[in-house]
């Protein structure tokens, strides 16, 4: 089993978190300027990396805030966890918590 490091709460088992997608996505300024196709990839083209990832994460079943993750999409581990608002931490690809 994998265990997740809640911000607030510690580390938790896996089966209490829900993923929540690519982290760092702003909000389009005038989101009805954009066209049908600039919504559309807004909302659903993401980067799908080989490696290190940012990506939000939800303690679903614990304080249910959500926080942000690097995590390596090869070996699954999970190599930075952050408070939403805070900047990703510079990592290098083979770097550690």
């Amino acid at each position: 089993m994998l265990l997740i490091e809640c911000p607030n709460c510690g580390p938790r088992d896996e089966t209490e978190f829900h993923y929540g997608g690519q982290a760092h996505v702003a909000y389009p300024e005038d989101p009805n300027a954009l066209t049908d196709r600039e919504w559309a990839e807004y909302l659903f083209y993401r980067e799908n990396p080989k490696g290190l990832f940012a990506e939000r994460w939800q303690h679903s079943t614990g304080c249910r805030k959500w926080f942000n993750a690097v995590r390596d999409t090869v070996t699954y581990e999970f190599k930075a966890i952050y408070r939403m608002g805070e900047p990703r931490p510079a990592l290098a690809e083979g770097g550690t918590k």
